[in-house]
């Protein structure tokens, strides 16, 4: 077990598995996660079999998501969406096939090897409702008040800044925007030490926030009506004698105060 406080080193271990399993992807077109070969268990059977059969296989096989947020979040016609930590693309483009041409879907990731993937995907899908941004979702690179819906796939738990990425959606949504997004959440108290545990935290295991932490950040960031529906458990070898509370994947709603345009 490597552990840090160093917020730095933390990112660059996100960076360094998100780069490997765009360019594993790459190299093993019928093999990888959720393809037929091994996969994380967080990530395993999150998309039926026709949402895998809209996209390209290559943005299924490069999901590490631990939910499935399109089918969630209630997309209309007409909406703009924008997917904080889009990966291979897959959330990005079912979501734009959800808010039809009249529509617009961003994805934002901060890794090359996953921006390329995901461009060659949606090159392949079609679409032309589609664009992805480099950057942290810490720091969003679009106006205030410019997206209708902000979804995000087993991500958030792996900012350093979670006030800050908060603050972030909070800032480029709409009034009436809605956050739906899926993500790692705690019920309980983690141990430190798991906490600063980089493998785990790069897992999205440790990085996740404790329920009621998540709820009070929603609030201060000026977010309404937030809810955390529970989708899945989670029994983690990492965690065993280590942890007395549950590890869940969830789904996190809430909305931004005003009338919807």
């Amino acid at each position: 077990m490597t552990t840090t406080n160093d917020d730095k080193s933390l990112r660059e271990a996100v960076r360094s598995r998100y780069a490997a399993r765009a360019l594993r992807v790459i190299g093993e077109p019928e093999g990888g996660c959720c393809g037929g070969g091994e996969c994380d268990p967080i990530s395993r059977d999150l998309y039926d079999s026709i949402q895998a059969g809209e996209v390209p296989s290559d943005a299924l096989l490069a999901s590490l998501g631990c939910g499935n947020p399109t089918a969630l979040a209630q997309l209309a016609p007409g909406e703009t969406v924008l997917d904080l930590g889009s990966g291979g693309g897959i959330d990005v483009l079912l979501s734009a096939k959800r808010v039809g041409p009249t529509g617009l879907a961003y994805g934002l990731d901060m890794t090359d090897e996953m921006l390329a993937l995901a461009e060659e995907n949606r090159q392949k899908s079609g679409l032309e409702n589609v664009e992805f941004l480099k950057g942290e979702i810490e720091h969003i690179p679009l106006p205030d008040n410019s997206v209708d819906v902000i979804v995000s796939n087993c991500v958030i738990n792996l900012s350093t800044d979670k006030p800050r990425v908060l603050a972030e959606a909070f800032r480029v949504l709409r009034p009436g925007g809605r956050f739906a997004v899926s993500d790692m959440v705690v019920e309980g108290v983690m141990p430190a030490d798991v906490r600063r545990d980089v493998e785990a935290w790069a897992g999205c295991i440790s990085g996740a926030l404790e329920d009621r932490e998540y709820r009070r950040l929603l609030a201060a960031a000026g977010f309404a009506g937030v809810e955390i529906e529970v989708t899945r458990v989670h029994d983690r070898p990492e965690l065993a004698g280590r942890f007395d509370g549950r590890l869940v994947s969830a789904f996190v709603r809430a909305r931004k105060p005003g009338a919807s345009r």
